[in-house]
């Protein structure tokens, strides 16, 4: 039988800052026990054992919880550690397969947790964790990004100068630039550690090389596509991740009164959305064939904002060829294929 359809039992787990609520649950939908615990590596080892001790096996127990960011980390390393089939599911997939819900309690969202594993075992997708690597480099472009913003709206106070005297801004404007001055070192002194660690890593290091290789793409693009991914391993096609950046168009009608156009979804990485805008921009003015195809479907009439999302999938497709050919643009088009 398939590994995805021989669970036995179903563990819903409700994740908060402080306490997993977890509920256990047979194959008839019948709810086994219900516990809380401390969220540490200690009290979820302590669970383990006791299910253990209940006689049930890894092999045959589905555990699913939200993905609650930072949250999750010691349970995903806990569980992965230990061989248990851990399945993390975007918490708006279980909050609309609950139906009209009343109240809301963490027990209840375990148990509503713990039904979707057992109506939805044959979609079951194996949690891979992360490598360290990519873990710090998810931290540290994180806290770049913070830095980053900082400097942003830090930066806006010079717009005060020559609109009040300067006996009012004088020991701002200074206040002002030291901040600044010291937010640019910490932001140098991470992106010296991001590249330290891209460097000691060949895998990333020679993915970043193949995904720059086409134009368009940069750096900073290739680096956030790689944590995004977990280095590709997340994604098996170029579609789900079009439609895990938000450039996948999906159909919009219903019956007969309802025919518009397709459309993209709100629900995507607004971030990595964003980041393949500017690839598509500098894409239509440095590469030969996305500039005449730019201007052929911009002479027929079309939208620019639906060109440019063509261009971003043409580049996400790009992005799935040469890391599966593992090779760069230019060997993938002087190869005999």
């Amino acid at each position: 039988m398939d590994k995805k359809t021989n669970f036995k039992t179903f563990i819903g787990i409700d994740i908060s800052k402080k306490t997993l609520d977890i509920c256990l649950m047979d194959t008839c939908g019948n709810t086994l026990f219900q516990d809380k615990i401390e969220n540490e590596s200690k009290s979820i080892l302590k669970f383990l054992k006791v299910l253990q001790k209940k006689n049930i096996k890894s092999a045959e127990t589905l555990i699913c919880y939200e993905n609650t960011g930072v949250y999750t980390m010691l349970l995903n390393s806990t569980l992965t550690s230990l061989d248990w089939n851990a399945w993390v599911v975007p918490a708006i997939e279980i909050k609309r397969s609950r139906g009209l819900v009343r109240g809301k309690s963490d027990k209840k969202d375990a148990r509503d947790i713990a039904r979707y594993a057992l109506t939805n075992a044959f979609k079951f997708n194996p949690y891979s964790l992360p490598s360290k690597d990519i873990q710090k480099l998810k931290l540290l472009q994180s806290e770049r990004e913070k830095v980053m913003e900082c400097i942003k709206q830090l930066s806006t106070t010079s717009e005060n100068k020559g609109f009040y005297p300067k006996e009012y801004t004088k020991n701002l404007f200074k206040i002002n630039e030291k901040c600044i001055e010291g937010l640019k070192k910490t932001l140098d002194a991470i992106e010296l550690e991001i590249k330290s660690i891209i460097e000691q890593n060949k895998d990333i290091q020679h993915q970043m090389k193949i995904i720059t290789s086409i134009p368009g793409i940069g750096p900073n693009t290739a680096l956030y596509l790689i944590i995004a991914t977990n280095q590709f391993h997340n994604f098996k096609e170029w579609r789900k991740l079009a439609c895990y950046a938000g450039v996948a168009p999906f159909e919009n009608s219903s019956g007969t009164s309802i025919r518009g156009r397709n459309k993209v979804s709100h629900l995507a990485d607004k971030k990595l959305k964003s980041l393949l805008h500017m690839c598509a921009m500098v894409a239509i003015t440095n590469n030969k064939e996305l500039k005449a195809y730019y201007k052929k479907k911009k002479d027929e009439g079309k939208h620019s904002m639906l060109i440019l999302n063509n261009i971003k999938c043409k580049l996400i497709a790009r992005i799935f060829a040469v890391i599966n050919r593992n090779s760069s643009l230019d060997l993938f088009h002087n190869s005999s294929c």
